[in-house]
């Protein structure tokens, strides 16, 4: 079992990154409707808001997920056939 650090620190699979520039993206978008030089309605306040928590959660967890490098390796034993 890892720690956070070390997860946070350990290499992110290339799926998981793509997931974590999407959710970048995501937060990205809700913070510039949230500061928005214009007066906007509050229902679209509320989603920008939803979209920052969104993202900010997405891009956390991804780059806590590891790969498990025993799990992945093909097996090197050769069934003798």
């Amino acid at each position: 079992m890892k720690t956070i650090l070390a997860r946070w620190a350990a290499p992110t699979p290339k799926f998981f990154k793509k997931i974590r520039t999407i959710g970048l993206a995501v937060g990205a978008i809700g913070t510039a409707i949230l500061t928005a030089p214009i007066s906007i309605p509050v229902a679209i306040g509320s989603i920008g808001g939803y979209l920052v928590t969104a993202g900010g959660v997405i891009t956390a967890i991804s780059q806590l997920t590891t790969s498990d490098e025993n799990a992945s390796s093909p097996s090197t034993k050769e069934d003798g056939k």
